[in-house]
């Protein structure tokens, strides 16, 4: 079987072909700037990359182009539309409405719609690609997947806010959790490097890019996670701010006359290690200045290595205790010097590392964990668009019922 993975941005599209008998991919690609004349396709096959400079309208006309790049008989890898076994999509924010992978169905489009509130740069874009999808191959059977799902396993005390709880009722405000499909693959992935059943395990992950993430997940289920509400939440990121004093909002608003996107955007946009340290959105810009000894940029990296491992604490103080410790994502599996700062905060709570084999792991697979260490610590590239094309996958062990939007649980 093979299986598509797509996964819709505001004015992007990136996309995956699996081959479910091995678990290999066949095809991926990347396609930028939808909407804009200057927008264009990066695509990969058989160990070669294409660019097609391409101008794609809408998020039908992108995924048109890419079916027809894959159905290609020169960069293509299927004859047509009929050789796939399915579609994923990967969708940010599933509320409560959604605790596991469902069939889409009109009403889980209307479910996905009426998230929006709490994803509005995320999931209007994946309803674009559903719909689109709909559209041009509306034989194939989709499947969402969504980042908040995994987190539906939190105890309500977790995910609460201390707040009138009016508004929990009413609207829904509370922790939902992200990076699920992330922290779920590493997890897994961890519990058969160290050759045990997952549900004997304590693990934290570490999920470190732009966006970043710590994961608690205890016998397979999470339990506790940084992020909140939104993505905006929990340590602080690239150019998110993670958490806040609240009145830090309020008093910033009331200064400098802002109304709340545009405060909204200065936290989204304008703020963690980019805010800190002026330099760039990209955290090898920052690793660069700080080892020039640029003090704003030493700042930046210190203070999200000391966030990183203060939420890893009370990470180990939901499960008591952890057995295994996860990096992953960008900064995760390539940051090899963030990777020692945030360890070196942790070795009272038994972590400890290599730091010399640790320095020459970047990008791939390996455990870095010092012979005296009380918890094993693992890189693990993640790898979320395998874990949506399982979920896919499993939709063909089910009965016509699925139809009728039941979930699914993603196995491994």
């Amino acid at each position: 079987m093979k299986i598509l993975v797509l996964n819709s941005g505001s004015s992007s599209l990136k996309y995956q072909v699996i081959d479910m008998e091995t678990e290999t991919v066949l095809a991926k690609g990347y396609f930028e700037r939808i909407g804009q004349a200057d927008s264009f396709l990066t695509h990969k096959v058989k160990g070669e990359v294409h660019k097609f400079e391409h101008y794609a309208k809408n998020h039908d006309k992108a995924i048109s182009f890419v079916l027809s790049r894959l159905t290609n008989p020169h960069y293509g890898v299927i004859k047509n539309l009929e050789e796939l076994g399915g579609i994923g999509h990967r969708v940010v924010h599933g509320g409560e409405k959604f605790a596991n992978p469902v069939v889409i169905t009109d009403e889980v489009i209307k479910g996905i719609e009426e998230c929006i509130d709490l994803a509005p740069l995320h999931n209007p874009a994946a309803i674009l690609g559903i719909k689109a999808c709909k559209k041009l191959a509306p034989n194939i059977k989709m499947v969402a997947v969504f980042d908040t799902a995994f987190h539906q396993t939190l105890e309500k005390k977790r995910y609460i806010y201390p707040i009138p709880y009016e508004y929990y009722e009413k609207y829904g405000v509370r922790k939902y959790g992200f990076h699920g499909t992330s922290h779920q693959f590493v997890a897994n992935r961890a519990a058969e490097l160290v050759g045990k059943d997952i549900k004997e395990l304590k693990i934290i992950n570490c999920h470190l890019g732009q966006g970043a993430s710590v994961c608690a997940i205890q016998y397979g289920k999470s339990v506790e996670t940084s992020m909140g509400l939104t993505p905006l939440g929990g340590i602080s990121m690239g150019t998110r701010s993670g958490d806040l004093d609240p009145s830090v909002v309020t008093y910033i608003m009331k200064k400098e006359n802002l109304k709340p996107d545009e405060m909204e955007k200065i936290l989204n946009k304008q703020s963690g290690a980019y805010g800190i340290s002026g330099v760039s959105v990209d955290f090898r810009d920052i690793e660069a200045e700080a080892a020039a000894e640029d003090a704003r940029s030493i700042l930046a990296l210190d203070n999200f290595h000391y966030l990183a491992a203060s939420y890893v604490a009370k990470c180990a103080v939901a499960m008591n205790g952890f057995d295994i410790l996860t990096f992953t994502a960008g900064v995760g599996e390539k940051g090899q010097d963030s990777r020692e700062a945030i360890c070196d905060y942790l070795e009272v709570l038994g972590v400890k590392i290599d730091k010399e084999y640790n320095q020459k792991v970047k990008g791939i697979e390996a455990e870095i964990t010092a012979k005296d260490a009380k918890v094993r610590t693992f890189v693990i590239p993640t790898n979320e668009e395998l874990m949506i094309a399982r979920a896919v996958r499993d939709v063909s062990k089910w009965t016509k019922s699925v139809q009728k939007g039941q979930v699914l649980e993603i196995k491994k």
